[in-house]
């Protein structure tokens, strides 16, 4: 009987140690983990770029992501303007010590955070170095508050755009099918080769009429950057011209919502899974997560 009770104890002690063993790896795990920070951008205005970020950060909740956007459109607010929502601080609130980076973050639909930018870019130039270190570990929370963050940038290739394409993990472009978006996007993506030819850049044809202009979009984009660049885009996908994506925007919702069972919305759906289910080898892991993309976006601003 005691050689009994001996084993037993002896099984339950090593039952504890593998939970303690298996619960210390979890542990590690959580902490080693850093979100995806991907930019959304486009060479010029007016292409829905917004809007297709929002939509998609609906899809990938709905996959049961845990989805912030930050909008870097500083002093447009156009998250807030499609959410129907005005948030209470920005993150020049953080950016100035005033609130810590959980009591800017607003709750959207479906799940999802986001928060307003202000003019963060301007602040952050003029933080002194324990001052940005501060910033650095309070937005470094995000990584495990979220696995995808978006980041919607203002139009158009600026510096402050570009530091934003530059500094994140990935860049999505948007485009339309009109001449003048193409030859931007083009642009952009030149500027992005000449800066760095391991970039991941996937393009998204917004407002095609249908599939085969899409198609014939993205592989154009594809085969000139290749080219005359030396550079490979990914293709992610299109969306259609749609009316009920008008009809959204009127209604300060986005369509995904308003209009589940759309064109435009089961397109978007079908992009956010290319998305989740791609794995980019040029990505580093040990310098990617929000830590990360801070640090690159100051050092670019700084340069």
């Amino acid at each position: 009987m005691r050689d009994q009770a001996e084993k037993l104890r002896q099984i339950i002690e090593n039952l504890k140690l593998r939970q303690a063993v298996n619960q210390a790896n979890l542990v590690n795990s959580i902490k080693k983990k850093t979100a995806r920070v991907i930019t959304v951008t486009s060479g010029k205005g007016g292409v829905g770029k917004t809007n297709i970020s929002v939509n998609l950060a609906i899809a990938l909740s709905e996959m049961g992501l845990r989805v912030i956007i930050l909008d870097a459109d500083f002093g447009l607010a156009n998250i807030d303007v499609l959410f129907g929502i005005v948030p209470q601080f920005t993150l020049v609130d953080v950016i100035n010590s005033k609130k810590n980076i959980l009591e800017v973050l607003a709750d959207g639909p479906k799940n999802i955070k986001f928060i307003s930018g202000g003019s963060g870019v301007e602040e952050l130039v003029k933080l002194e170095k324990e001052q940005l270190e501060k910033f650095v570990e309070n937005i470094g929370l995000l990584d495990k508050l979220a696995d995808v963050i978006l980041i919607d940038t203002g139009a158009g290739l600026s510096d402050n755009v570009m530091n934003f394409v530059m500094a994140a993990d990935e860049v999505l472009l948007v485009t339309t099918p009109e001449p003048t978006s193409i030859t931007d996007a083009y642009a952009l993506v030149k500027m992005v080769s000449h800066r760095d030819k391991d970039k991941v850049v996937k393009v998204i044809v917004n407002r095609a009429e249908d599939a085969n202009e899409g198609n014939e979009i993205l592989n154009k984009l594809s085969v000139v950057s290749q080219r005359f660049l030396a550079f490979k885009l990914n293709q992610l996908g299109y969306v259609y011209r749609d009316e009920m994506v008008i009809k959204a925007v009127k209604q300060q919702q986005p369509f995904s919502i308003s209009y589940p069972k759309s064109h435009a919305a089961r397109q978007i759906r079908e992009i956010s899974k290319k998305l989740i289910d791609a794995q980019d080898e040029k990505i580093n892991p040990g310098n990617s997560g929000v830590k990360g993309f801070v640090n690159r976006l100051v050092n670019f601003l700084n340069a």
